[in-house]
């Protein structure tokens, strides 16, 4: 192999002209589509309309829309970089996202959709308080403010390093694109430039990868020097929970994270919530699967023909051609992609697409959280639907900003790509947690879930500080060597074992050293994976919130209205008799005739849902109670004297 490269000449290509129209037509296609539907929509000045996209979207721009909202630009710039450095083990999550395609169509998306709730924290607040409800509303929109900033930052910051693209000329460049067409267009430019944009990433990694395999002569002889060099394997059983990437930690943690995404998550949920029926909400997820698989593939088979590329001259932190492993995927484009004018400018597009689409989805979502969850029912009860749209399109504008300025924060930091999964997998476990508390765990209470969810959270920020604080990394990078560098500053062949880390679709390993002595006695729980932080942080919250619940005062599941429990065994095991169903169901009558609660007249839930009763007490409806407002500690302990009064009274 030989020519140009940067292994040979030490220097770095740049953008030429005709990269530089090729994003930029990107953006402006893309700001484009906002544009059309604002024009277009400009008498649909609806909250139904603006959210969800009038609940009459299409499947295929929903589907692409899921595919490309959690696979980022750290994901397209992380995951190549891992087979890299590691190995080919982090293949794996495809089977994880089988297992939670499956499960978020079967089970959370049809739960969500029959309660036809805007935003996902209305059920918390249905199931358990207000309080639970605001709690898990802020820790959303703190994470997600801090993940987008993550995202516009990282990808910028990468691609200046190399190409030479002005970084905070393209950072505030797309930010301000990316809010105008959200805030425009509302859902219906979200899903339809998501659409656009996942094919770009389509057409960019596969330029990528072929031209990547013509350079090497055939992806299979990338495959062989790659399994020469330790990359290929695939066999690591390890049921230690320290274990990076096992089998089990990315295939079992995997399947929790990426369910807890697809299942619960407000950006997520509020797509398939724009379809027009349930069995295309599953629809959408389904069709949505071989994408991911697709596109997490492509980014493995880069990773491995990248590598394969650079076999025998390490690229980091020697001729100061990079720094950092984010920085390899950019570097490696430019050097096989970069003598042809235009298509490393289609790689940049794939790239920011990543980014687009994320921030669109993010901004969509929290478009919905604040005035549904904060702002209406707390500060303007009577706020009319026209108002609450205008109000979402603020939101968005304000948060785009916030946005741009907090990636002001992020880039004082060091590692922003370990950074930004390690604060999503902290925050997202209790989330998830106080979700599957509510929907399968019917004798949790208001206190146990608060109390459950600040502990989740309060003790898996400890592990993530802690790991920090310790410099503790479970990684083991495999050996990269030098001795094909052409550099006349590299003048003795040496084999190197580097310690810098890369970025996963969830936290990225870390670019710290294991402390090799320390006092701290939980070290050992530091080394916890990261990939079991999801899993870890639910059971947390399970555990405690039932502690807490049984010490206040267990809830009895016939005093639930049956809407706000999922039939799990029902929904996984359809055909199981009725005789095993029943006992499983925990006292909750899902089969019963529903009747009308004291919040069924509140704007936020449709008039189709009523609640059951109380121990066989009909209430009656009452608008002066707001949404989900159930006290967890009423009990009607006598069925003859609770009155509909005294229940209402409760309330």
């Amino acid at each position: 192999m030989s020519g140009d490269y940067s292994i040979y000449t030490g220097q770095k290509k740049t953008f030429t002209i005709p990269d530089y129209v090729l994003f930029s037509l990107t953006l402006a296609i893309s700001a484009g589509i906002g544009l059309f539907y604002a024009i277009k929509d400009r008498n649909k000045v609806n909250s139904k309309d603006y959210l969800l996209g009038g609940k009459d979207m299409n499947i295929l721009p929903v589907a692409m829309s899921l595919l490309v909202t959690f696979l980022s630009a750290l994901t397209l710039l992380g995951t190549p970089a891992e087979m890299y450095n590691f190995s080919t083990m982090f293949w794996w999550l495809c089977l994880a996202f089988v297992f939670a395609m499956v499960i978020s169509s079967v089970v959370f998306i049809p739960f969500f959709y029959n309660l036809n709730v805007t935003s996902v924290f209305q059920y918390l607040e249905l199931r358990f308080s207000k309080p639970v409800r605001v709690l898990a509303s802020l820790i959303y929109i703190l994470q997600t403010s801090a993940y987008m900033s993550f995202v516009l930052y990282a990808p910028s910051l990468a691609l200046n390093a190399v190409t030479g693209l002005d970084l905070w000329g393209s950072l505030i460049a797309v930010g301000i694109i990316v809010t105008l067409y959200t805030a425009l267009g509302g859902m219906k430019a979200v899903l339809w430039t998501d659409t656009f944009q996942a094919f770009v990433i389509l057409a960019g990694l596969l330029a990528v990868l072929i031209q990547g395999s013509i350079v090497m002569g055939g992806f299979q002889n990338a495959w062989d020097i790659a399994g020469n060099r330790s990359r290929i394997y695939f066999h690591d059983f390890s049921f230690d929970p320290t274990t990076r990437h096992s089998f089990w930690s990315i295939v079992v943690g995997g399947a929790f994270f990426w369910t807890s995404l697809y299942g619960v998550n407000q950006a997520q949920v509020q797509r398939t919530m724009s379809c027009p029926s349930i069995s295309k909400a599953r629809l959408t997820l389904l069709v949505n699967l071989p994408g991911l698989i697709l596109i997490v593939s492509l980014c493995c088979m880069i990773g491995i023909v990248m590598y394969a590329f650079y076999a025998d001259c390490h690229p980091i932190k020697f001729n100061n051609l990079i720094s950092k492993t984010d920085q390899l995927l950019p570097l490696y484009v430019m050097d096989i992609l970069g003598h042809i004018p235009g298509i490393p400018g289609v790689f940049v597009s794939c790239i920011f697409s990543g980014s687009l689409s994320t921030l669109s989805s993010s901004l969509n979502a929290l478009g919905a959280v604040i005035p549904c969850d904060l702002i209406k029912p707390y500060f303007c009860p009577n706020l009319s639907d026209r108002s609450m749209t205008i109000l979402s399109k603020v939101i968005v504008v304000i948060f785009g900003g916030v946005a741009i300025g907090l990636a002001v924060l992020v880039s004082q930091l060091g590692s922003v790509l370990q950074a930004s999964y390690s604060v999503y997998s902290v925050i997202n476990g209790p989330l998830f947690g106080l979700f599957i508390l509510g929907m399968f765990f019917p004798w949790a209470n208001a206190w146990g879930a608060f109390v459950g969810a600040v502990t989740s959270l309060a003790f898996m920020c400890w592990i993530g500080f802690g790991a920090f604080a310790n410099k503790v990394s479970t990684a083991k990078p495999s050996p990269v060597f030098t001795h094909g560098c052409n550099w006349s500053v590299t003048t003795t062949a040496m084999t190197v074992t580097t310690t810098l880390g890369t970025a996963t679709p969830f936290t990225g390993s870390t670019e710290m050293t294991t402390v090799a002595a320390s006092s701290d006695p939980f070290i050992p729980m530091y080394k916890l994976s990261y990939l079991f932080y999801t899993p870890t942080a639910m059971a947390v919250l399970v555990i405690v919130g039932m502690f807490v619940s049984l010490i206040t005062g267990l809830r009895r599941p016939d005093s639930i209205d049956p809407r706000l429990i999922c039939p799990l065994f029902d929904r996984l095991f359809p055909c199981m008799p009725e005789m095993i169903l029943r006992p499983l169901r925990c006292g909750v009558n899902h089969n019963g005739k529903y009747r009308k609660q004291a919040y069924e007249q509140a704007d936020e839930l449709p008039e189709k849902i009523q609640p059951a009763d109380v121990n066989g007490v009909e209430t009656k409806s009452s608008p002066d109670v707001e949404v989900g407002a159930i006290n967890p500690g009423f009990d009607p302990v006598d069925e003859e004297t609770s009155t509909p009064e005294e229940f209402v009274t409760h309330l």
